[in-house]
């Protein structure tokens, strides 16, 4: 007991001269050095045993009886640690303790379902969309995108001393579009108030903004499962939009490592409109659909100028988290995540701080109003400063800009001159020309509506060919909507695959859509085959300036029919050649082996088998001529 009493003593000014956050580990080790001195039976096992703690000697050197005692003692002790080294333990103690106190817990583990399932996420949007205007909002600069910096900037840009706003009257109009378009009641008084705060990129140290009387409030925004949202939200999901607003844009800070940054001023008073939302969303997937589905709205009706893959719009998201159990009125503090440019950067960004909060409120922390930011693929938000209040920004109405005054008429003018809103358009595709509801809405998203723009030149192009085709009963006979499918399906997948590999942007001259017309009426005439056709819309695409006709006949690409005789022959010879699958097919209804067989015919045809007449020679000789 001697040699117990000088190892617990020297354990005891090791502590004194190390930081209290080893203490723990040491007075483990104590205990661990009295149970191995009952167990010990070799006399050296004890003293390896303070080498190993004193050293670091490897844990190899203890002996059987030692290791057999220390996992006794960590069983004990940790038994729900999942056998976590002791040391690993009180490392992510101590961080977990640091950032709690910070307010920042790392959400590396991650949040398993069972955390989910007693807090409840809130999520309110606030969407920035440039406006589809000519001038600035509040001076006669052009408004600009892709020009040298600098170029398009007015005096009162600079916020030069002694110089003042002058609204642009026609900034007013695409506003007005935007919030009609979410259903808004436009106010025939709204006013501009000064926004107080200090960056660098806001020369004047205030933006003007509209906060006490802003030109639309109401209106809703109806999310439905087709639209992408989270399956926990049903069928449909409504979002009240609480007020539309119009507001002057920011100068573009340019970072230039390690420490300088640029300003653009061109982007200095660009016209915005910035939609809030109710904070009504609970599903971090249902707000990301909602901004995609405001920003489709805010296109289709040439509100704005671009969608978030060009800089137009960006959304910033409020997020607070609250147990299931607390009063539905008693929302959790409320964090906002500031500039996210896509729509998964939305999701992601909102899956991220959630986990965060909650990890901080069951370490027993709290949640601090903050502005915090958000990378593509961070796996955390970062603090970027204090959240402003009411206060903090001291609003007053500007006394350089007069109120807002719109009339009844204009806004009736407007209402009439509207296009139809996408999910009408959709409708539309899906009940009159027979696409499913998913092509249609991509064709509506796609290209900030250019896609579906291109898509009905096809279809006008192919009429009119299709008129002039004579001898081809098949095209005759043909509705509308079995060619409008085939047409989408060209425009969006097989244009689509191209656009892909290639790694470039849609454009409708690429393909002029006369020539994917012909080309697709081509193959409904049963001129050339359907791996022609796309072989005819590579070489257009990668830029042969040759008519599809001198395409075909230089590359001996017409189709040569073959006679019924041999389309019989053909399937006949596959069929006694694959007795099983006859069976399987006519005995246990798996029709979708028919599929094989017609790949076979095609093989065997190079290049001279269409695909519907194969499919009706093997279905006539398998007795499923009745079946579709």
């Amino acid at each position: 007991m001697e040699a117990f009493g000088f190892l617990v003593g020297r354990l005891e000014r090791e502590i004194s001269d190390r930081s209290l956050r080893f203490r723990a580990f040491f007075d483990h080790a104590a205990s661990m050095l009295i149970a191995l001195l009952r167990d010990a039976k070799d006399p050296n096992c004890l003293a390896r045993s303070v080498r190993w703690y004193h050293h670091g000697v490897s844990r190899a050197s203890l002996t059987k009886s030692s290791l057999r005692a220390r996992r006794l003692l960590q069983t004990q002790a940790h038994a729900t640690t999942d056998n976590v080294p002791f040391r690993k333990q009180l490392k992510d103690e101590a961080k977990q303790r640091k950032h709690v106190a910070r307010g920042t817990v790392p959400v590396k583990a991650g949040i398993v379902d069972e955390q989910l399932a007693i807090w409840e996420l809130t999520v309110g949007l606030e969407i920035h969309a440039q406006l589809n205007t000519d001038r600035k909002l509040f001076s006669d600069a052009l408004t600009s995108i892709n020009v040298q910096p600098n170029s398009h900037v007015a005096l009162f840009d600079f916020a030069l001393p002694g110089t003042q706003p002058i609204f642009q009257k026609g900034t007013v109009l695409p506003a007005i579009r935007a919030a009609l378009a979410l259903g808004c009641q436009i106010q025939r008084r709204s006013q501009f108030d000064r926004k107080h705060y200090f960056y660098a990129d806001q020369p004047a140290g205030y933006q003007i903004t509209q906060y006490y009387q802003p030109l639309a409030t109401g209106g809703k925004i109806i999310l439905n499962d087709f639209d992408g949202i989270a399956q926990e939200d049903g069928k449909s999901v409504e979002i009240e939009i609480q007020q539309v607003q119009i507001e002057q844009d920011t100068a573009k800070t340019l970072l230039q490592p390690p420490a300088d940054a640029m300003l653009d001023f061109n982007r200095v008073s660009h016209p915005l409109v910035e939609i809030i939302t109710k904070p009504q969303m609970h599903q971090p997937k249902t707000a990301a659909a909602c901004v995609k589905k405001i920003q489709t709205l805010l296109q289709a009706v040439y509100a704005v100028t671009a969608g978030m893959e060009l800089g137009g719009l960006r959304a910033d998201v409020n997020v607070s988290v609250r147990r299931k159990t607390q009063p539905q009125s008693a929302l959790g503090q409320r964090t906002e995540i500031k500039n996210l440019s896509t729509i998964k950067a939305v999701e992601d960004a909102i899956i991220a701080e959630r986990n965060r909060q909650i990890l901080v409120l069951e370490s027993g922390g709290a949640i601090k109003g903050e502005t915090r930011g958000w990378t593509l693929g961070a796996s955390d938000t970062v603090k970027l400063r204090g959240k402003e209040g009411e206060v903090d920004y001291r609003y007053m109405p500007d006394p350089d800009l007069a109120p807002l005054l719109i009339s009844d008429r204009l806004v009736a003018k407007i209402s009439e001159t509207l296009p139809h809103f996408p999910d009408q358009m959709v409708e539309e595709l899906v009940q009159t020309l027979g696409l499913t509801r998913k092509d249609a809405k991509t064709l509506v998203e796609l290209d900030d509506g250019r896609r579906l723009d291109y898509f009905d030149l096809v279809r006008s192009d192919f009429v009119a060919l299709r008129s002039q085709v004579k001898g081809h009963s098949h095209v005759a006979t043909t509705d509308e909507k079995e060619w409008s499918v085939i047409i989408a399906n060209w425009v969006l997948h097989e244009m689509g695959g191209l656009l892909s590999s290639s790694e470039t942007a849609f454009s409708a001259d690429r393909v002029p859509s006369k020539d994917l017309a012909f080309i697709i009426l081509m193959l409904v005439t049963e001129r050339i085959t359907g791996r022609t056709a796309k072989q005819l819309l590579a070489k257009k695409f990668y830029g042969d300036a040759r008519d599809i006709e001198s395409i075909i006949k230089e590359g001996n690409l017409g189709l040569e029919h073959l006679s019924e005789e041999e389309y019989m022959s053909t399937a006949r010879e596959l069929l006694d050649g694959h007795p099983a699958m006859v069976v399987q097919i006519k005995e246990k209804g798996q029709i979708g082996k028919l599929g094989f067989f017609m790949g076979q015919m095609m093989r065997k045809g190079e290049g001279k088998v269409v695909a519907q007449r194969a499919e009706s020679t093997l279905k006539k000789l398998l007795g499923l001529t009745n079946q579709s």
